[in-house]
């Protein structure tokens, strides 16, 4: 079942890009925006990686982590964050249960991993979510859900 608005922040396990074990308990009781994305160092998503890196203090100041999630390696997920020093997590989807759990959908008539940003809440409420190919727009979205919920 999809994550839909009003939905709470699933429980889930998944490697980080250093191979250790995140659990989602981890962010409860502050705001999180987890993002999903086709995969490393591809235009696209290196644009949009690197839009939350730019604009990762404006979410912070607002108490929110940010999460990336795809389907790729515990090690190229390091080497993406390192080589465009990304200061959030990576969490490596190579099985696609992360994508399943929150219904992401398939992008390009089922070609393309999809490409969705859900923003949660302090109490762990789903209060947006944006599903576009358009990378960079995301970052604004989510902050301002994140404002309009303050």
């Amino acid at each position: 079942m999809a994550i839909q608005l009003g939905n709470h922040l699933p429980h889930f396990t998944a490697l980080t890009q250093d191979g250790t074990s995140f659990d989602s308990h981890e962010i409860q009781n502050k705001p999180v925006v987890i993002y999903f994305y086709p995969k490393d160092n591809t235009p696209g998503c290196t644009a949009q990686a690197c839009s939350f890196r730019d604009a990762y203090q404006d979410f912070q100041d607002l108490g929110a982590e940010v999460i990336g999630v795809s389907g790729d390696s515990v090690r190229s997920h390091q080497n993406f964050q390192v080589k465009y020093k990304l200061p959030f997590v990576l969490l490596s989807d190579a099985d696609r249960k992360l994508r399943k759990l929150f219904g992401v959908p398939t992008a390009l008539f089922g070609f393309l991993p999809g490409r969705v940003t859900y923003v949660f809440d302090a109490s762990g409420k789903c209060i947006y979510i944006f599903d576009s190919l358009s990378a960079k727009v995301h970052i604004s979205k989510a902050l301002q859900a994140l404002q309009s919920a303050q």
